[in-house]
């Protein structure tokens, strides 16, 4: 900026202290007029504008000054922009942290009790299946109340849902032996008698609420017993054990192919409001698995049975397993559970252990049916 815009004083005028005055500029002088006036008159103070300086603030020699600071140059700030950065200094960045150690992936249950648990049951269920067949059927008929048991009590804890359980537990047991005993027909007839005792029973408390409780009934019993008969109508053919033995096998296989590879492999969510831990190749882990398994058993265990048939059955196996793991997680995500039970430990409930098992039933005695026949 010019000195104009600064303000700069006339010539004509010089300043004085307040109780002399203003006085006019001498003309030329000798050196003692000189020496009068420099014993006399004082600097020239310059007049500060009134306008912001623009550019940021400055120092003394021309360079910052901050509008509206003091006007003298013998004083001190109190605290310049560099003291001002000397006395308060930035936060010294935080020391690099060392990076943290990779997640491991967990398995999310205690593999050590799982894996005892499972092989105790297949200790029980293979020597019953392989000594006296109706030994087995008590097996299934026990599972079968267990898990009745178990889905009652979550629906009444978790909705206020009233299924009525004893009749349950007596036409699912009836259901079971009927379908070993009679075969088809005769777990159709239990399956019929088990519903309308359910209906006749839930008469006998308030009516309120009445249409939920008798639904979740028959849910219940279609759910758990009805499925659980094709198990046990499997058993009456003359390779009845070899039958059910490669329906479990499969089932398992599948299962732990699914495990396996999602755990490894798994980055593509299959179904991921239902159930976020599967993925797509975990499905495809399950179908590897069970087809291999299929072609063996077919091929070694069952009477009649030929390799190409047990690949058509192990994906059916995988296809129908996987459906129901994902309905059992819809049941449980309604609820709000994680496990429907504590029973088995590592595994959760029984239902958390026949949730693959009792979809994939029908389709493996509907196969074995068409493939060799009812035996």
């Amino acid at each position: 900026m010019n000195e104009s815009s600064w303000g700069a004083p006339p010539q004509a005028e010089q300043w004085r202290p307040a109780d002399h005055g203003p006085v006019q500029s001498p003309g030329p002088a000798g050196p003692a007029h000189d020496a009068y006036d420099a014993q006399q008159q004082t600097a020239p103070m310059p007049i500060v504008p009134d306008v912001p300086v623009y550019g940021g603030d400055q120092d003394d020699d021309g360079r910052a000054v901050r509008p509206g600071g003091p006007l003298f140059r013998d004083y001190t700030p109190s605290a310049s922009p560099s003291r001002a950065a000397s006395q308060n200094p930035e936060p010294m960045p935080d020391a690099p942290q060392p990076a943290p150690a990779p997640h491991k992936k967990s398995a999310g249950r205690d593999l050590g009790a799982a894996i005892g648990v499972g092989v105790g049951l297949g200790v029980v269920i293979v020597a019953s299946l392989f000594i006296v067949k109706a030994v087995f059927v008590g097996v299934i008929a026990v599972a079968v109340v267990v898990g009745l048991w178990e889905l009652t009590k979550r629906l009444e804890e978790r909705k206020g849902i009233k299924a009525p359980l004893v009749p349950l537990a007596v036409g699912g047991a009836a259901m079971v032996v009927a379908g070993y005993v009679r075969g088809a027909e005769g777990a159709w007839v239990a399956m019929a008698l088990t519903a309308l005792a359910a209906l006749v029973w839930r008469m006998t408390e308030p009516p309120e609420g009445y249409l939920k409780d008798v639904t979740a009934g028959l849910f219940a019993a279609f759910y758990v017993p009805f499925l659980a008969t094709f198990v046990s109508m499997m058993l009456t053919a003359a390779d009845g054990p070899q039958r059910v033995l490669t329906f479990l096998l499969l089932t398992v296989v599948s299962d732990t192919g699914a495990y396996a590879v999602g755990w490894r492999f798994g980055k593509h969510k299959l179904a991921p409001r239902i159930s976020p831990g599967k993925t797509r190749e975990g499905l495809v882990g399950a179908v590897t698995f069970a087809m291999v398994a299929g072609a063996l058993c077919m091929q070694f265990l069952i009477d009649g049975g030929s390799w190409w048939q047990g690949l058509l059955l192990g994906l059916a196996v995988a296809a129908s397993a996987t459906l129901g793991d994902l309905g059992e997680s819809m049941i449980k995500r309604d609820l709000g559970i994680k496990d429907m039970g504590t029973l088995l430990p590592g595994h959760g409930g029984i239902m958390d252990r026949l949730d693959s098992l009792l979809p994939t039933a029908p389709v493996v005695w509907l196969l074995f049916v068409v493939f060799v026949g009812a035996g």
